[in-house]
Parts: C-alpha cells; sequence; structure tokens
C-alpha cells in the first residue's frame, strides 16, 4: 500500500470486519430490502476490498481508482449473493472484486483487444466466478468450456488476451546480486547455435559439388526455375537435370549427416 493510510477518504487502518454470523444476517435483511443493511454489508467488507486491491498494485493505476473499482466489485458480490449457496461471503465476494478489478485495468490496457475477444473473455471470468461460488474451487478450463459450450481453444485464447503484458526487462530469478530477466529467457531459433551449425554444415557441404551441380541448383531452388528452363540454360537434357539435381541434393545429405 506504499504506506498510505487513508484511500479514497476512508481510512483503511479502521476498517471494520464483520463475523460469519452477522454477514449472514445482513444478507438476509437486505433480501428483504433492508437498504441499512445493505450498507452495513458493504462499510463491513471494505477490508475485503482493501485485501484484494493489494494484490493489483504496482499496474499504473492508483490506489485510489482500483479501491472504487474494487467497491463496485463488492456491490455486485452484495447484491448477486445466493443465500442458498454453502460458502461463506468472502469465498464469492473475493473473485468478484478481483473480477472487476481485471475488467478495469484490461479496459484501460495499452494493448489492445478485439470486441469480440473481450466479450468471450467476459463471458469466460463471469463462468469462472460462477462455477467458483458453485463448487467453492477454482475451476479448470474444461469446466469452463463445457459450460460455456465453447472449443477449449477458444476459452484459452479469451484468457490469454486479457492476460497483463510482463515486460521483458521483468525480473525472473536472482541470486547474489545477479537476476535474470524475462528476455534472457527468450531464444532467438535465427541466431541459435544450432542455426549456425546447421548454415556452416550446408555451406561446406554445397562447397564440395561440382560447378554444374551448384549452377543446377542455383537455377533451381535460388532463381526458381523449372528443369526444362535449367536445361535450356545449361545446355542439356530436363532428365540430365533430374538425375544431377537429385544426386546433388543426396551429396548434401550425406555430407551433412557424415
Amino acid at each position: 500500500m506504499q504506506g498510505k493510510v487513508e484511500i479514497c477518504g476512508v481510512n483503511t487502518a479502521n476498517l471494520p470486519v464483520l463475523k460469519g454470523a452477522e454477514t449472514r444476517r445482513l444478507l438476509e435483511k437486505a433480501r428483504q430490502g433492508d437498504t441499512g443493511a445493505r450498507e452495513a454489508l458493504i462499510s463491513g467488507n471494505l477490508r475485503l476490498v482493501l485485501s484484494v486491491v493489494q494484490k493489483f498494485a504496482g499496474r499504473g493505476e492508483s490506489m485510489d481508482d482500483l479501491f472504487q473499482v474494487g467497491v463496485i466489485g463488492l456491490i455486485k458480490a452484495v447484491d448477486c449473493f445466493d443465500l442458498n449457496q454453502n460458502v461463506q461471503f468472502s469465498t464469492y465476494g473475493v473473485p468478484m472484486i478481483a473480477g472487476e478489478l481485471r475488467r478495469f485495468l484490461r479496459d484501460h490496457s495499452a494493448v489492445r483487444v478485439s470486441r469480440s475477444m473481450r466479450d468471450t473473455a467476459y463471458k469466460v471470468l463471469q463462468a469462472k466466478e460462477k462455477l467458483l461460488a458453485e463448487t467453492g474451487r477454482e475451476p479448470d478450463i474444461e469446466s469452463i468450456a463445457r459450460f460455456l459450450e465453447l472449443p477449449r481453444q477458444e476459452v484459452v485464447f479469451a484468457l490469454e488476451a486479457i492476460c497483463d503484458p510482463v515486460s521483458l526487462y521483468e525480473p525472473v530469478y536472482s541470486d547474489a546480486g545477479e537476476s535474470a530477466t524475462v528476455m534472457d529467457q527468450i531464444g532467438d531459433p535465427r541466431s541459435s547455435d544450432e542455426h549456425w551449425l546447421e548454415q556452416i554444415a550446408l555451406e561446406e557441404a554445397m562447397h564440395r559439388l561440382g560447378r554444374r551441380e551448384k549452377r543446377i541448383l542455383a537455377l533451381r531452388f535460388y532463381d526458381g526455375r523449372t528443369q526444362m528452363e535449367v536445361a535450356r540454360e545449361v545446355g542439356i537434357s530436363q532428365a540430365q537435370v533430374s538425375r544431377l539435381e537429385k544426386n546433388a541434393i543426396q551429396q548434401i545429405k550425406k555430407n551433412i549427416t557424415a
């Protein structure tokens, strides 16, 4: 919390905490239309909002804004909580608050996601929250896909599309003052040792070919000529071009694997 005690005019050090039985009693009264009980529920669970908001700190948004968004999630949880479900309010409220914060951060992200993908992601998050409330445990991808009647791949893509971007310079490991970043873990196949070794082996194999075989391969695979065009260029038959090309390729393969 960066040492901050007051958020949106609320002194977080003095936030009340409701007991389970009291929460249940207030929920029942709120369902009967008691606005005072509803307000007491919201005020008594602001510390729950605070605990969730802390996990979303450091993402470029002010804590005041995050706290306000978290309260919106709390209000939705209060209004939507099913008293018939055998789960604690906090078990239901935390994912609702977190979902509201994720939506806020996603909508304010510099990385733009298509509307259709965003809509699918919203459905996935709602299904995730609903399944969590019903079962009391985090649903897996398969469960969400079955619930929404969507392909598993579509659910995965939707969740990946709304993930927060990670800096390439984000430390992922630190030891004795030295740290490894995300960039250090990313390999470039075009500049790998294996690529260079294969390139060297190919050049050496090509070097061992005769002059005519080199010319035929260059015309065929560099210039993109047909065998008939190569035959006219070199002054031999198409059958000879085909035979020389085949022999040259076999010799290259043999030299590379030798």
